[in-house]
């Protein structure tokens, strides 16, 4: 095949086969398999995309048809994606934990006629609901364990389908190249359905040319280039690895890496050191908790040495972001703390090398934020929405600051519209929602301008900060301005709460749902010798609740009086996408915890010390059981809730 042909690379297959013409040897992905990281060049990528989209044309793929992925990061799956779009079609990546019901719906609704799936566990999951998708005709697997015994003709493996499409160009020498030369920057290269935090997800159609332009613009921004590396461990269906590792990667000829599976993230990541880390806030948060709880554990001289210059490093990064000047003293005692405790614990967590570490998708606490910068870690934040091909706005070395988002990228727009809302224009909005006209002409200004949904304001430096979603932004019923993400944020900083969930619009005051985190208040439990059998177990002790309540406290103690937060309920359960609470990305459905939890939030203001309520429990394989419990209501301030009741 002469790639030389192919001088355009205006689709993300022609970034590929520019790749292997021009750095046939550059590592363009690994793959962690049994504990050993195995390399393909950009000339073994390309190799298997060709043979896999022949074999996909041999399986009667064309133009404008539809692949699915659905497994964890593996290279096969990338690859299966950039077959599919060779071949003139889209790709249409899944949630690997999506439950049956969200795979039918997202299957059935983008019309999808082959799915690559990651392993048995994953085909079992497809041949469950496959008599409720009529336009499936093919099931392809990655890995072979288990699939022995399985004799469906609709099922076939990746090795097969790479070898009939050996077969195929044999009898059509030219048909790939045909198909590449075929594609265009206008044409659809992937359907990205949105989290739905306010009912169903919505398929975003975006191009080649969306996928190129905003990856054009990250690689001009941060310097991304050859040699790069990152790990690529999200949710593939989540526009940030998207963007990153179908898209930056062959832009920038940098090195996509898989690791051997979600529980290896944290190891793999240290033996990797990559240059960058692409991060949604739940990943910082947990490195954070992880580190305190570690901290906890250790000998009282090791816990006092970084305790010490943990303070130290965050009292340094508060005058730094005030522009103040900074002590002698404090500038020394950070200088040996980068020997005895910032370098180490950047080696620890894999960044000793990355040069940029990226926080998105949701807002990140400023304290969360401020500690890795304090650190040595060069977080930034980023704002992005799938409708704009992931990325809107990015802070730049030298700008980050946890109350913004950044400037805008190269070439792209921001303006501030009606109540506030953030409105985008640029080469990343997208082409539309798939199958559903009326949603596009409601996601769009009459101008053209990407409605967000989010709230916001530019600053006078030309930065853009995000109060919160449009509509989740109200006002407390003494008229003080409340965002429940803000709130959310402050709560979540304690290693203590790995959710929360704020009311109060037009109400008199705060109050809070709380889910604890299992691993660390489970810790905490076992070393006062506190028996538990199980999260409701562990939820509902009383010392558990006063723990809870300290840190809640402690939180206030920040906090304006009018925003602080009076009353809170400890969850029996955590927050799960797979009962609607929070999205795949964990981002909270506000309308449906208001609806669902409607006991608890009128025990809160009307004074009642607890709530009873029913719920569905979802478990994996769909099948759901119903959940009676009586949750307490706590008052923060004993005192101040005795008054209440007085009043």
């Amino acid at each position: 095949m002469k790639l030389v042909e192919q001088a355009a690379t205006n689709t993300l297959p022609k970034l590929l086969a520019r790749n292997a013409l021009t750095h046939p040897r550059q590592p363009g992905m690994r793959e962690k398999d049994r504990g050993i990281w195995k390399t393909y060049n950009w000339r073994d990528c390309q190799a298997h995309v060709q043979a896999f989209a022949l074999g996909l044309a041999a399986n009667g793929f064309g133009r404008g048809d539809k692949l699915s992925v659905l497994g964890d990061n593996r290279a096969r799956l990338y690859w299966a994606q950039l077959a599919s779009q060779a071949m003139g079609g889209m790709a249409v990546p899944l949630y690997q934990d999506s439950i049956a019901s969200e795979l039918v719906y997202v299957l059935d609704h983008a019309e999808v006629s082959v799915v690559v799936a990651e392993d048995q566990e994953q085909v079992d999951k497809v041949l469950s609901v496959r008599e409720q998708l009529p336009k499936l005709r093919l099931i392809i697997f990655e890995d072979p364990l288990g699939m022995g015994g399985y004799r469906d003709p609709m099922l076939k493996s990746f090795t097969e389908v790479e070898e009939q499409g050996s077969a195929f160009q044999k009898a059509n020498p030219r048909h790939y190249e045909t198909e590449l030369a075929r594609g265009g920057a206008d044409d659809l290269a992937l359907v990205a359905y949105t989290s739905g935090t306010t009912g169903r997800s919505k398929g975003a159609l975006l191009s080649h040319g969306n996928l190129i332009a905003v990856s054009e613009s990250i690689v001009l921004i941060e310097s991304v280039g050859r040699g790069d590396n990152w790990l690529c461990y999200l949710p593939m269906a989540w526009m940030g690895d998207a963007i990153f590792s179908l898209s930056v990667s062959l832009v920038a000829v940098a090195t996509c890496n898989c690791p051997e599976g979600p529980e290896t993230v944290q190891r793999d990541l240290r033996e990797l050191g990559p240059s960058g880390l692409l991060g949604p806030p739940r990943i910082w948060e947990n490195m954070l908790t992880a580190l305190e709880v570690r901290a906890a554990d250790a000998s009282w001289l090791k816990r006092t040495v970084y305790t010490y210059f943990r303070d130290v490093a965050v009292r340094r990064e508060l005058l730094k972001e005030d522009n103040n000047a900074i002590p002698f003293g404090t500038r020394l005692a950070y200088r040996i703390g980068e020997f005895v405790v910032y370098g180490p614990v950047r080696d620890q967590l894999g960044l000793r090398r990355a040069r940029w570490c990226l926080t998105g998708g949701a807002p990140l606490g400023p304290d969360t934020f401020r500690f890795f910068r304090s650190f040595g870690v060069n977080l930034k934040q980023i704002y992005g929405a799938t409708e704009a091909t992931a990325l809107v706005a990015w802070q730049t070395d030298g700008e980050a600051d946890p109350n913004t988002v950044g400037r805008a990228l190269p070439g792209t727009e921001v303006r501030i519209g009606d109540r506030g809302e953030v409105q985008v224009r640029g080469p990343g909005v997208f082409k539309g929602y798939y199958k559903q006209d009326e949603a596009t002409r409601d996601a769009l200004t009459p101008d053209g301008w990407l409605k967000t949904g989010d709230a916001g304001f530019i600053d006078p430096r030309g930065h853009l900060a995000i109060i919160d979603r449009a509509k989740d932004v109200g006002k407390l019923a003494g008229g003080t301005p409340f965002a429940p993400a803000f709130i959310e944020n402050k709560l979540k900083f304690s290693p203590f709460i790995r959710e929360a969930v704020a009311f109060g619009d037009q109400q008199p005051f705060v109050a809070a749902m709380v889910a604890i985190d299992m691993s660390t208040v489970g810790k905490w439990a076992e070393q006062r010798g506190m028996p538990y059998t199980s999260y409701i177990d562990l939820s509902s002790k009383p010392d558990v609740a006063t723990l809870i309540l300290g840190e809640v406290r402690k939180i206030n103690s920040t906090l304006p009086d009018a925003l602080k937060v009076r009353r809170i309920v400890l969850l029996n359960k955590e927050l799960d996408a797979d009962d609607a609470e929070i999205t795949r990305t964990r981002k909270v459905r506000r309308g449906f915890i208001a609806e669902k939890y409607a006991p608890v939030i009128t025990a809160f203001y009307d004074g009642g010390t607890q709530a009873q309520l029913t719920m569905d429990i979802t478990f994996e394989d769909g099948r759901k059981s119903k959940l009676t419990s009586t949750l307490l209501v706590h008052d923060v301030d004993p005192f101040a809730g005795a008054q209440r009741k007085a009043a």
